[in-house]
């Protein structure tokens, strides 16, 4: 199923909600860690996670369904030479991004999750949405940065933002009435193959500079990275995964229980 398959069905899941049983909004912020996976981690190794902060609203519907978007942040990097593989040793290649992410997505609690209750105060809890990820990878060279994407290392023009799935899980509890801790993991499969500025083949013709011919093929290996020949894994897209803690803060009203009236 497609990113936009996956976003078609959560919207579904949205219209299906019955709007009048909401119970307040919540908003607060996280901080955490961010990981890169694609054509130059490709093993998922945890190596050299970055920094991640974030921004976050929530409408609960009721103790066991709400909506929620936000905004992340986070700084994320990939090299080979933290690889065992040889190809990747030999191929050298780098980069590190700042990337911007905004979400949107249904949440489901396991068990039933109240403000205000001394019994329902927590819960495990998974959700699944859509997002838009911006990136622009930069590498290094002679001491300066330089975006890659300008300097054409595939010879392809690609785009610097991308669709993605949002999915993950958490863990949620009430410190007291108005405030909560949530911790949660979550992923981002991208449609896109070029977070990371590596995807297919090495070009036909070198690009235009020297820096970008650099840093297209700054393998040290004689007849490495020859034209035409692999780069990357054009078959997997790239993926980020978050992992956070965040304080939110609860504004609604805590339900009373109804009061039963006797039979006389």
């Amino acid at each position: 199923m497609s990113i936009y398959n996956k976003f078609f069905v959560v919207l579904l899941c949205l219209c299906a909600l019955d709007m009048g049983a909401q119970k307040g909004v919540e908003i607060g912020g996280h901080v955490g860690l961010a990981h890169y996976f694609g054509d130059l981690n490709p093993d998922f190794s945890i190596t050299d996670p970055g920094l991640a902060i974030g921004f976050k609203m929530r409408r609960n519907f009721n103790e066991r369904v709400s909506v929620g978007g936000g905004v992340d942040y986070a700084r994320i990097s990939g090299t080979d030479a933290d690889s065992n593989n040889q190809f990747q040793l030999d191929r050298n290649l780098n980069f590190r991004s700042n990337v911007f992410d905004f979400n949107t997505s249904i949440e489901f609690n396991f068990f039933p999750y109240l403000h205000g209750s001394d019994d329902q105060y927590y819960t495990p809890y998974i959700f699944t949405g859509f997002s838009i990820l911006s990136y622009n990878p930069v590498a290094d060279f002679q001491g300066e940065s330089h975006p890659l994407r300008e300097l054409m290392t595939e010879g392809v023009d690609y785009g610097l933002a991308t669709a993605t799935w949002f999915y993950g899980m958490g863990f949620k509890w009430d410190y007291n009435r108005d405030w909560s801790f949530n911790i949660n993991l979550s992923g981002r499969n991208s449609a896109s193959d070029y977070i990371d500025d590596v995807s297919g083949l090495y070009p036909d013709s070198a690009p235009p500079s020297a820096i970008g011919a650099a840093l297209s093929n700054p393998s040290t290996v004689d007849g490495f990275g020859a034209p035409g020949t692999q780069r990357g894994n054009s078959e997997a897209n790239d993926k980020v995964f978050f992992l956070s803690i965040g304080l939110m803060r609860y504004f609604g009203q805590i339900q009373c229980p109804k009061i039963t009236r006797g039979n006389y």
